[in-house]
């Protein structure tokens, strides 16, 4: 019985996440014995703690069955050791529900990369069938996240394999199917749930330089737009993050090598006197997506390209790229660092 029972769990938790930390291993074991008291281990202080390590055995034992059955998203941390040392494990960081998705039945990869081509000539035409290019690359998924999962190539490479995938459209559909999260609709609607709180917590640190320079820009300007780009603008400065290569502004005669230099993962506002003309997206030391028509939108863009290319967060702005992702588009958002915990505490008192 004790086996049966374990391996249902098995099967539920790696639904939910193939690599469970300890403490959720805790939770399920608490949750467990709470929902069936009779299975509480008698003499033990808190009734679950052999459960827990059981189900730890369980999940290792369930995730090498899938393994060697060829699943793919087990199959690539199948090495763990090398003659370069430790692997890298490629796993699912930033709460993906399709990582690394199997082949469609039937499919074989030489397949797959006859549409990849016929989408890369489709691109190439003055008039694109947009809905071709949905259906192609939906169908092209699973290639496209081996390729970018186990082979980690460079931006540039993967702009010229698969073209559509850096437009604002494929953008959105590509964060869709690896999370099931609207993009745009999950960022707006966090961001203005939390508006009016964080324009308060800004206001009240007079002393951070870059914040107060901000906030005196809704005494020109207080539009909705306004207050979002606000937002955004100052969270690296109100989490003491490094925002000196993230947000740029650049006149339009600029040299675009020269001001995108240095920047991993970043956004550029274009200015043509005291008018933004263009806000672009910065990947790897180029631009790989321009006109877009705002702060919050390229957020979304790029929030969504860094899910789309497997890009970590640069280690300068791992709280601002955290609050983004697990406080306001609510994704992953039950395991957060101290910092931002406590951020989410301050906004929510004043909110709820």
């Amino acid at each position: 019985m004790k086996s049966d029972i374990l391996d249902k769990l098995a099967e539920v938790i790696y639904v939910h996440n193939p690599y469970p930390k300890s403490e959720e291993y805790d939770q399920v074991a608490q949750a467990l014995i709470n929902k069936h008291p009779c299975l509480r281990e008698p003499g033990s202080v808190h009734g679950w703690f052999c459960w827990k390590f059981s189900l730890k055995f369980k999940m290792g034992n369930f995730r090498q069955k899938l393994r060697v059955a060829g699943c793919s998203e087990l199959k690539v941390n199948s090495r763990t050791s090398g003659p370069a040392g430790p692997k890298k494990l490629k796993r699912a960081k930033k709460s993906e529900v399709n990582f690394l998705p199997d082949f469609p039945e039937g499919m074989i990869q030489s397949n797959l990369d006859m549409d990849r081509s016929a989408m890369a000539v489709e691109m190439k035409k003055r008039k694109v069938d947009w809905k071709q290019i949905g259906d192609m690359m939906n169908d092209t998924f699973p290639l496209r996240r081996k390729e970018i999962v186990e082979d980690e190539p460079l931006v540039a490479e993967v702009k010229e394999r698969w073209p559509a995938l850096f437009s604002e459209q494929q953008i959105v559909a590509e964060f869709a199917r690896l999370t099931s999260v609207d993009l745009k609709g999950s960022l707006f609607a966090g961001i203005d749930q939390y508006l009016a709180r964080f324009l308060e917590l800004y206001k009240a640190k007079s002393g951070i330089v870059g914040l107060t320079r901000l906030t005196r820009q809704l005494d020109e300007d207080s539009s909705t737009q306004r207050k979002r780009t606000v937002l955004l603008l100052g969270l690296p400065h109100y989490l003491r993050d490094d925002p000196s290569h993230f947000f740029k502004t650049v006149e339009a005669t600029d040299d675009e090598q020269v001001f995108t230099k240095e920047m991993k993962v970043g956004i550029v506002m274009v200015k043509e006197g005291e008018d933004i003309v263009d806000v672009s997206v910065i990947l790897e030391e180029a631009v790989v997506l321009c006109g877009l028509k705002d702060i919050p939108d390229a957020v979304a863009m790029l929030m969504g390209l860094l899910y789309a290319l497997n890009i970590d967060y640069p280690k300068e702005l791992k709280y601002t790229f955290e609050v983004i992702q697990k406080v306001l588009m609510n994704i992953g958002g039950g395991q957060c660092s101290s910092l931002v915990h406590g951020l989410r505490n301050r906004l929510l008192r004043k909110t709820m």
